[in-house]
């Protein structure tokens, strides 16, 4: 039997984007096949690229959010580079920008302008706060929306708020966009029809705050911050074993505390003691019940202490860093790494999460250097060659 193509195999998508937020949204969109052309400034280009140096003299950022692309560098300011992006949209099934407020519409790409002209087109807009509202206007930093957000509020230790190790407001908003996107074409595919779509990011990670938010809204009092410990639940926090390790470990009901007391406790009598036999008491004796495990754990190794907590049904993992997740052995037996080229050389990532069994394997496109495609893309929307050169020679195309 044939394999099936990816889902998005003949959708090309046009992105005037930058940082995250919308280069996440469309790396989604190239690894389920889409043909996208990002639209970089010719001064540099996207200014994730500058951010570090990490990836063999790449931007880690970029790398991340940007290999399966297509790069054009053009000077949006002048009429000339605005043209050939507005050549290229008429061609496009998508288009994607992440400009600041205000500053698409003023170049005509904006997604009302270029839906009444294209029918078909779906133009996403992603924004810090929304295109309206007293916020619209300001500066939207992954960091400052997880703030504005309460994403901040809650994460961290009692003494100690702290924000999300990774950039969860440019994400959230990226998956929502990425997911608007695909709903937007199946909307297309029965009406014939594109249209708009907008997410914020303030919007996008509200909606993630989920039980911290409707904690708060209808209990009055919002989750206080536990570090790796939950607020509700105990056991469940990550304890130090001999070796220098951290195990995690979760316990969710009163049958689990027994089995844990006596398997690797080595306590039977504290599976019914009434100071630990529930989880409310638990939770209220939480220094005491932590002690318990602690001192337990304290005695194993890491993986000792996995090896009971597995035999005894219990819900664990290793507190690993980053390094470590590099070489984890389920992604590893998995094999859910590859290698994409880029000007640097081959490097390794991490292979999308969604896949398709019985079809295509996401596809594992290179990064792109800055203006890689331009003279290609220019000369598909028919530009001669003495207008490329002109574009070359005016600063307008690189």
């Amino acid at each position: 039997m044939d394999r099936l193509p990816l889902p998005l195999e003949g959708i090309t998508v046009v992105a005037v984007e930058q940082a995250v937020a919308a280069p996440f949204a469309t790396r989604q969109l190239a690894d389920l096949g889409a043909r996208v052309v990002k639209v970089e400034r010719v001064d540099g280009g996207d200014f994730a690229r500058g951010y570090d140096t990490a990836a063999r003299g790449l931007a880690s950022h970029f790398v991340w959010c940007n290999h399966g692309k297509e790069s054009i560098a053009l000077d949006l300011k002048d009429p000339r580079g605005l043209d050939a992006v507005r050549r290229l949209v008429a061609e496009a099934d998508v288009f994607v920008q992440n400009l600041a407020h205000g500053a698409a519409a003023r170049l005509g790409l904006d997604a009302a302008t270029l839906c009444a002209a294209h029918p078909r087109l779906i133009a996403v807009d992603i924004s810090g706060y929304g295109a309206s509202g007293p916020y619209a206007d300001k500066r939207a930093y992954d960091m400052l929306v997880q703030c504005e957000a309460g994403l901040v509020s809650v994460t961290g230790t009692p003494g100690q708020p702290v924000k999300a190790g990774i950039p969860a407001a440019d994400i959230a908003a990226a998956m929502y966009a990425f997911s608007g996107v695909l709903a937007a074409l199946v909307r297309r595919g029965t009406t014939g029809r594109g249209g708009p779509v907008e997410v914020s990011m303030l919007e996008a990670l509200t909606e993630w705050m989920g039980h911290p938010l409707h904690h708060s809204m209808h209990d009055g009092a919002p989750p206080a911050r536990t570090g790796l410990a939950h607020a509700v639940i105990a056991p469940y926090d990550a304890y130090a074993t001999a070796d220098g390790g951290r195990v995690l470990l979760s316990v969710q009901n009163d049958r689990e505390w027994r089995r844990l007391a006596e398997q690797v406790l080595g306590r039977p009598e504290l599976g019914s003691d009434p100071e630990f036999a529930t989880n409310a008491a638990r939770v209220a004796h939480r220094e005491r019940t932590d002690a318990q495990v602690a001192r337990a754990l304290a005695t194993l190794t890491a993986d000792q202490a996995q090896d009971l907590l597995e035999a005894a049904g219990i819900a664990c993992a290793r507190l690993r860093d980053v390094r470590e997740v590099a070489e984890h052995p389920q992604l590893a037996a998995r094999e859910r790494w590859r290698e994409v080229g880029s000007p640097a050389g081959p490097l390794r990532a991490p292979l999308p999460p969604i896949t398709w069994p019985g079809g295509e394997p996401a596809r594992s496109g290179d990064v792109p250097a800055l203006g890689q495609h331009t003279e290609a893309l220019l000369r598909a929307v028919g530009m001669t060659d003495g207008e490329i050169a002109a574009l070359r020679r005016d600063g307008v195309a690189a």
